[in-house]
């Protein structure tokens, strides 16, 4: 709460409502109570316990407030006292919302544009980045990161404990079994993934790791003395990512549902539904609750086919259609100043940053040259978003659309590269957006071919649509003909923000990250004293891709081409 919505209060009523502490009062400060310009001389409210949540591939359609057939009361009474958040977009995979979340940068300003970091590149948030738990560390937080990394540890100068958490406990990886914590990057390509700090923690395995990672935040709060210092916890989930695992007692809730795949996922929403229950107790047990802030996000849509639902978004995870990057999302707070409404502000990952950075106390300087917004008025005040547009992304590596061209995007933009903007109420979305079906909740074994008939529209021999999202969240009236000025515009916008876009880095596979050569688990196996050399050992090899495009086998070409692309010359 800013000093000036303080006014009119009393000094013991700012201690009892948590906003000061008797350390923070210097000896007269309550005889000058009385001084009718003491209010203005009052010490600044203690920063807020940041507390932020982020499950993995949950979709659109994977909780109670949006569900009939997913049971989540926790999340939906914690969402409905605080604020739902339904223009919030994430991205489509794993890497890149975590990056964009420690960075406040789109992808295009990051070098992780394309895909996803594997277990065996070497690769990981770039070093010049300054991460937003390095900001709360400047500005007297205690930070810690319990879960899923998955933002590279080739280096140990990648670790999240270098980067700005104080404590680490979790997997690096993006995918491990919920029990063993074996993570695979192919046949025969398996070692164990967890981690505590910079250390490997064989003796947790056997741990369903839903429960573990809760334990860990409950022990963190539990430990830590709330009037001391503020807290940051950054609580990345590994839930409900494949495989699908689940003690059993969470599964026979949902016997009735006959599709297994659903069954066992709206079982591990539930864990996860138990386990924010645990850790809003421990919030109010150790005194935090009254000064603290909850974020809830998923990292990107759902996958139909392993159980979750974007329903009735269109597109999945991996897609840059709604059910692929439109997220769950919801803060929860006692500072919340308008408390229990659907906010309609238009949100994006990237203004986590900027808007926790000033919440805890830090100037703009911290948080210039950003691609976020503080929006944490939109949020708390139901303010207008400062945010006007989001850059989805430009990806020039991902398969070229065979119909695309630069004719096509009116000489503006090749319509072959994928890309996607919002701007306003208009989507534009160019090359190939991904798997475009309108998918219903699998809730039956056998769901009826004329049902899936009915939902499959597809569009031969395209590479360009327009939405008006406002209007028509599901997308399913293409505009981009009838509003030629619109799509021009959004055009220019792709070509503006391609302008400052660095080189993609997505370096080829090293072997020497293959467990069995480092005691079978998957750690940092580069010296940091090691140079990178992106130009001439780590180039993409895609055979595939270069067979599509017909180019040469020529390491310069393509050293060539991707600088045509990233400088606009397309």
């Amino acid at each position: 709460m800013a000093t000036s919505a303080l006014t009119g209060f009393s000094m013991m009523s700012l201690l009892s409502l948590g906003y000061l502490t008797w350390d923070m009062m210097g000896p007269n400060q309550v005889e000058n109570e009385a001084d009718p310009t003491f209010m203005d001389r009052a010490p600044v409210p203690r920063p807020p316990h940041i507390i932020f949540i982020m499950t993995d591939d949950q979709g659109f359609n994977d909780i109670g407030y949006h569900s009939s057939d997913i049971r989540t009361p926790v999340l939906d009474k914690l969402a409905a006292d605080g604020v739902k958040l339904e223009n919030y977009y994430i991205q489509p995979i794993c890497t890149p919302s975590r990056s964009q979340l420690i960075t406040g940068r789109y992808q295009i300003h990051t070098g992780l544009q394309h895909s996803i970091i594997r277990p065996r590149q070497p690769n990981c948030l770039p070093f010049d980045q300054v991460t937003l738990p390095q900001r709360l560390q400047e500005l007297g937080y205690s930070t810690h990161m319990v879960g899923k990394w998955h933002l590279g540890f080739y280096k140990k100068e990648c670790l999240p404990t270098r980067r700005g958490f104080d404590t680490y406990f979790g997997s690096l990886t993006g995918s491990v079994n919920y029990y063993t914590y074996e993570s695979c990057d192919g046949p025969g390509l398996c070692g164990f993934d967890l981690h505590e700090g910079e250390s490997v923690a064989w003796s947790q395995k056997g741990k369903y790791s839903t429960h573990l990672y809760t334990q860990r935040v409950r022990k963190i709060l539990a430990t830590h003395d709330p009037q001391s210092q503020p807290l940051f916890i950054y609580l990345s989930f590994q839930a409900v990512h494949t495989p699908l695992q689940s003690p059993r007692e969470y599964i026979y809730p949902y016997r009735e549902l006959e599709n297994v795949a659903r069954r066992k996922y709206a079982a591990m929403v539930s864990a996860v539904d138990e386990a924010v229950r645990n850790i809003t107790y421990a919030l109010r047990k150790y005194e935090y609750y009254q000064n603290s802030v909850i974020i809830f996000s998923t990292d990107n849509g759902g996958q139909p086919l392993s159980g979750g639902s974007n329903w009735p978004l269109r597109g999945r995870k991996g897609t840059y259609w709604e059910g692929g990057i439109r997220g769950l999302g919801f803060v929860h707070s006692p500072l919340l100043r308008r408390k229990r409404r659907v906010s309609k502000a238009l949100i994006h990952i990237t203004d986590w940053y900027p808007t926790l950075v000033r919440l805890a106390g830090g100037n703009e300087s911290l948080t210039e040259g950003l691609d976020g917004y503080n929006v944490w008025e939109a949020i708390s005040e139901g303010k207008e978003s400062p945010r006007l547009e989001i850059l989805h992304n430009i990806d020039p590596l991902y398969n070229h659309a065979h119909s695309g061209s630069l004719q096509k995007g009116y000489g503006i933009w090749n319509t072959a590269i994928q890309a996607s903007i919002r701007a306003g109420d208009w989507k534009l979305l160019t090359g190939d957006p991904g798997y475009g079906d309108w998918i219903p909740p699998q809730i039956l074994p056998g769901f009826p071919g004329g049902w899936w008939n009915l939902e499959r529209h597809t569009v031969p021999r395209k590479s360009m649509w327009l939405f008006n999202i406002s209007g028509d969240p599901n997308e399913r009236f293409d505009l981009s003909e009838q509003r030629p000025d619109v799509v021009k515009e959004l055009l220019a916008r792709l070509v503006y923000y391609n302008r400052t876009a660095v080189p993609v880095r997505y370096p080829s596979e090293d072997l020497r990250a293959h467990p069995e050569l480092n005691g079978g688990a998957w750690v940092p196996w580069v010296g940091d004293e090691e140079e990178d050399s992106w130009d001439s050992i780590y180039q993409k090899k895609n055979m595939d891709w270069k067979k599509k495009l017909k180019l040469s086998k020529s390491r310069s070409f393509f050293r060539r081409l991707n600088t045509r692309i990233m400088s606009n010359r397309i």
